[in-house]
């Protein structure tokens, strides 16, 4: 039943509009008590719009009343009235040849004069968003009824609402990193962007430090003790604390390989972009990018993940702290033994950069054509399990060359012969424990993908509306 709503006096609305709003406002006030909330908003959003998510509704009240959870039929017409003029305006400047519709080349010359690059697929998928008659054109009435609900007001604001609103990257250590538009690096956003997915991954492997270290303990004493015995062990030599040994230096690590990774990234992508400057790169190209920024970032940051392993390693008494390992370790093996496994780490990034990125685009754009088509949004569950997904089939593939990386780390001298080569220490492996060797320790590292991916998803999206930047 819809609610009805005292007739409103207000100059210069067309009966016409003002039906139109008073019919959406009853849609959106779910318990017909004449105002809008906050749970009004949400519940009539899951069906009317579901590409806007429950932060852009939080904004939008905020926005349209001074009471942000109690809007009435006046101030929400009111607010809509001056959000469709600036969306007509926006409109306009989109339309550039101003036939009353926006096609394909108008849209990429839009995103073009805004300093954001996109190729003739994603407009279209972006067309296809809006476009409610099949006609691959978008319409005043199309645009305005698709972002009517949005609370950006500027045209920059308006296009990342339109073109974020479809999926999300979830990255890894030795994954490619996001592309950033040029108005997100003019403007310092990038920087925002990179402390909110810092912050994510050090409470992510914090959260996960003690399977992570299981892991590490399996890769390197080749005894066939299951997992739960070398967990005893552990907890029986260092306590339950000991099982975050190694944590401390793995959330240090994370700046300075992030901010390596980036700058190499872009310049990267600059080489290879060369006079085709607006142009986005194609996947093939991203993954030479980021597979060449992956390798740059860990061989400057290698000797912490040395460190890494043996602090994780070391029993209790050891060593005091990361400084007092790196001067006993130097002093006992030289400089040379900080760079140990740095081959088969280097080769790692290939197949693991390769594949996960393959996998997660693939996946995301059969979702993308599916149901783009129909305004849905991918849910979280869906963004969850696609980079999930394409992690673990990264880590399958590359995880013989993290395993001898991690054998020929640990080791604290010099290995005579071949063992203490890649070539050696494969050879090794397979000798006395099978193919299966190659995969020892995998499964706590399986175990860990969900939990991690999941942690990073909430504390990144908590932290990215902290910094001021969505990641939706």
């Amino acid at each position: 039943m819809v609610q009805c709503h005292p007739p409103l006096e207000i100059e210069e609305l067309p009966k016409e509009d003002e039906e139109r709003l008073e019919k959406l406002f009853s849609k959106l006030d779910t318990d017909g008590n004449g105002k809008i909330d906050i749970h009004d908003l949400s519940v009539a959003l899951k069906e009317l719009a579901p590409h806007i998510n429950r932060s852009y509704a939080e904004k939008f009240l905020a926005k349209t009343g001074k009471d942000p959870g109690d809007v009435t039929l006046s101030e929400f017409i009111h607010y809509v009235r001056e959000h469709e003029k600036n969306l007509k305006l926006q409109f306009s400047h989109l339309d550039k040849n101003k036939d009353g519709k926006v096609d394909l080349e108008e849209l990429i010359s839009a995103f073009a004069d805004l300093g954001i690059a996109i190729g003739s697929i994603e407009a279209t998928n972006l067309l296809k968003r809006m476009d409610q008659d099949g006609s691959l054109n978008i319409s005043y009435d199309e645009w305005r009824d698709y972002l009517l609900l949005a609370p950006a007001t500027d045209i920059h604001a308006l296009i990342h609402f339109w073109r974020h609103s479809t999926y999300l990257d979830i990255g890894e250590d030795m994954n490619v990193p996001d592309d950033f538009t040029q108005s997100e690096l003019q403007t310092g956003k990038w920087w925002r962007h990179l402390l909110a997915g810092g912050i994510a991954g050090a409470v992510s492997r914090t959260c996960t430090a003690p399977l992570d270290r299981l892991k590490v303990f399996l890769q390197v004493n080749p005894t066939r003790e299951n997992m739960t015995k070398c967990l005893a062990k552990m907890i029986n030599e260092g306590g339950i604390s000991g099982l975050w040994r190694g944590n401390g230096i793995n959330v240090i690590k994370i700046a300075p390989e992030s901010a390596l990774k980036f700058a190499a990234y872009e310049q990267v992508k600059r080489l290879i972009k060369g006079e085709k400057n607006n142009q986005p790169l194609e996947i093939y190209e991203r993954f030479a990018a980021g597979a060449t920024a992956g390798a740059i970032s860990q061989t400057v940051i290698y000797p912490l993940e040395v460190l890494k392993t043996r602090l994780a390693l070391r029993k209790t008494g050891q060593y005091s702290g990361i400084m007092d390992a790196a001067r006993k370790i130097y002093a006992r093996e030289g400089l040379k033994c900080f760079y140990k496994g740095y081959i088969p780490n280097i080769l790692g990034i290939v197949p693991y950069a390769g594949i996960d990125l393959a996998v997660y685009e693939t996946l995301k754009k059969k979702y993308i054509n599916k149901y783009q088509a129909h305004n849905e949004q991918p849910g979280v569950l869906l963004l969850l399990a696609c980079g999930s997904t394409s992690c673990t089939l990264g880590q399958v593939c590359s995880y013989p060359l993290a395993l001898v990386r991690t054998r020929l780390q640990a080791q604290e001298k010099a290995a005579k012969g071949a063992e203490g080569t890649m070539r050696g220490a494969f050879r090794e492996i397979v000798q006395r424990e099978g193919i299966r060797g190659l995969y020892r320790g995998i499964t706590p590292n399986f175990i860990k993908v969900i939990p991690a991916v999941s942690i990073s998803y909430v504390v990144y999206e908590y932290a990215s509306r902290s910094l001021g930047v969505n990641m939706t």
